[in-house]
């Protein structure tokens, strides 16, 4: 591999060529069974027919167009989207690229929506210890863990961190005459796959509710099915006023969502946001894919069987080396008791793609389509690569 790149990403010895499936095949013909799905974004997994057809046909008549006017393409893909949401509340949409994108834009919902209604002072944003909501300046303010703020600040002010699970210290938090928003996700990806306790979430929208907080859901890794319900937060019976959505919205092409309910649809106004490939059509066409396959009940519970096939399985092992099992759907977390690192260079080389969430976190977000056999042959290949006891 030639060194042109920036020195950001602790890559692996490995460049892909093509996919098919739940599989990638580098440029020397290896093939390798994908248990990342590019962090949760090939939620289709790779070449799937109808994902290819949408997006080669979109190509062929429109890739962009401004955003002072519309496509019919990424109107027909809002409203599906708007409509998709509608259960938890949600009205309006504003579509971005990335889910760092997303999140800006919830941020600057909070505070308009404090602003206007409230006057300056109170804009304080509470997140979680352990959080992650995206690498821009404003979102990693946001972003609940010390390791990456090194090196970057000064940082947006007006960030507040509480620990997850504990009421009392989000009650405390929660100041009205302070706080616009609290921010939160139903399932923590990037510090080791750890889901809310319902209590708390419960306990949180009540506080928001009471308080005129409101209450916002980062569903960029865990959302659009990933935990086996079309939104994370469906799952905990509770309806947002703000849910953001990337990754796999769009199965493999950028995109991002902010989106509104009763209190927040209407607070942004005409020059207030913006994205220039925000709503690209391309996007909206691989989305209308994703947002007709994965919303059908059948194929969600599939996700929630095939996650629940890996747990068991894991958990069958009793291996000495792994000490927790958890997740929802096809989000999941091992923790073990060595490095993750070194257990994944090894399933590298035996044709297994993982990810790893802190030191001791494997982290798997297969994709959607992948078959029970295919979760039997990456299972079979983590456990030959586990350390032994002792």
């Amino acid at each position: 591999m030639t060194d042109v790149f920036m020195n950001t990403y602790h890559r692996l010895p490995v460049v892909f060529e093509k996919g098919e499936g739940a599989w990638l095949s580098d440029i020397n013909g290896k093939h390798y069974l994908d248990f990342t799905a590019g962090i949760a974004v090939n939620c289709l997994g790779y070449g799937y027919p109808s994902l290819v057809k949408a997006i080669s046909a979109q190509t062929a008549k429109l890739n962009h167009v401004g955003n002072y006017f519309q496509s019919d393409v990424s109107l027909a893909f809002a409203e599906k989207l708007v409509a998709a949401c509608a259960s938890v509340g949600m009205r309006k949409v504003f579509l971005a690229n990335s889910g760092a994108e997303a999140n800006e834009g919830a941020c600057k919902i909070a505070r308009k929506y404090s602003l206007k209604k409230y006057g300056p002072g109170r804009h304080r944003i509470v997140t979680l210890k352990g959080s992650f909501h995206g690498r821009t300046i404003t979102t990693l303010a946001a972003t609940g863990q010390e390791k990456f703020h090194k090196d970057f600040g000064p940082f947006t002010e007006g960030f507040l961190f509480v620990p997850p699970g504990d009421i009392d210290a989000l009650d405390r938090a929660l100041d009205p005459s302070s706080v616009a928003a609290l921010l939160i996700e139903a399932v923590q990806g990037e510090s080791g796959i750890i889901p809310q306790d319902d209590a708390y979430i419960t306990a949180a929208a009540a506080f928001c509710a009471d308080r005129d907080i409101l209450l916002m859901f980062d569903e960029i890794q865990c959302g659009v099915g990933r935990t086996g319900t079309f939104l994370a937060c469906e799952a905990y019976g509770v309806k947002p006023d703000v849910i953001t959505l990337a990754k796999g919205l769009s199965g493999g092409v950028p995109v991002g969502a902010v989106l509104g309910g009763e209190k927040t649809a209407d607070v942004l106004g005409m020059g207030d946001h913006g994205s220039t490939f925000g709503g690209n059509p391309l996007a909206a066409a691989a989305g209308l894919v994703v947002l007709e396959t994965v919303q059908q009940p059948a194929f969600l519970q599939e996700i929630r069987r095939k996650g629940e096939k890996i747990r068991e399985i894991l958990r069958s092992w009793n291996h000495p080396k792994i000490t927790c099992v958890r997740g929802r759907g096809l989000m999941i977390g091992v923790d073990l008791t060595v490095e993750a690192w070194p257990v994944l260079e090894a399933s590298l080389v035996q044709g297994l793609l993982l990810l790893s969430a802190g030191t001791h976190t494997l982290r798997f977000l297969p994709p959607y389509i992948i078959s029970d056999n295919e979760i039997e042959q990456a299972l079979k290949i983590l456990y030959s690569v586990l350390p032994p006891a002792g």
